[in-house]
């Protein structure tokens, strides 16, 4: 569940730092799925974690 929410959040920070720095719809895409790549790596090392830290 943390990998899809943090999926989600990365992909839209990603469109709306191409989105404000002037990309077109390529570009916004392209940063969408870079930062949700990003934070993908990032929700699963938390939810490694988490599960090594509770049970």
């Amino acid at each position: 569940m943390i990998v899809l929410v943090a999926a989600l959040i990365g992909a839209l920070v990603g469109g709306f730092t191409a989105k404000r720095r002037g990309g077109n719809r390529m570009d916004i895409a392209q940063y969408a799925a870079g930062y949700g790549m990003a934070f993908v790596v990032v929700g699963l090392i938390a939810t490694v974690v988490l599960d090594r830290v509770i049970s």
